[in-house]
């Protein structure tokens, strides 16, 4: 993939039409936008849009982001712009703090194969340290939720902390 053009997208569909079977779910897994930081810029969210709606995609699975961002449902389909790293050796690395690299996300999405649209969608919260992960605490994964609802704010998602420590992704509205 060169860049985030309609002309990208058109290429991308001619592939996935190709394949794609009725009862398929497609998952569009790119590696792009900044390691660090939580912006999503407009060409990464209409290029996501675009996979939805004219390659078929069901899922978009983003990751370069070295921690988890924003998440949204287009067209009842998930976008994660950046699921963050599962695993990484960045311990001890200084100038990001801030994003908590340590905290990361297993993801477990739920899809009406019928439809490839989203059902459910949990997240359980770990911590990384001394290469291995560990449970989050409460608080981590309050801090986790916290972030999450602060950024998925603009794209129409909310995201609620459960009493067994999991995290599970609310729409606000649907695009």
């Amino acid at each position: 993939m060169t860049d985030f053009s309609g002309a990208t997208v058109d290429r991308i569909a001619a592939k996935v039409s190709a394949i794609k079977r009725e009862g398929d779910v497609a998952v569009a897994s790119i590696h792009w936008g900044n390691n660090w930081g939580y912006e999503i810029p407009g060409q990464e969210r209409a290029f996501a849009h675009g996979l939805i709606d004219k390659a078929g995609i069901d899922v978009i699975h983003g990751h370069s982001s070295h921690h988890p961002k924003g998440i949204e449902v287009y067209r009842d389909k998930p976008i994660i712009y950046g699921c963050g790293d599962f695993i990484n050796d960045y311990e001890g690395i200084g100038g990001y703090e801030d994003f908590r690299s340590d905290l990361v996300l297993m993801y477990f999405v739920t899809l009406d194969p019928s439809a490839g649209t989203l059902v459910h969608l949990e997240m359980t919260p770990l911590q990384i340290r001394r290469l291995r992960l560990n449970r989050a605490s409460k608080d981590d994964a309050a801090w986790l939720r916290d972030m999450l609802i602060r950024e998925g704010q603009a794209l129409g998602t909310h995201v609620r902390l459960t009493a067994d420590n999991t995290l599970t992704l609310e729409r606000l509205r649907t695009a």
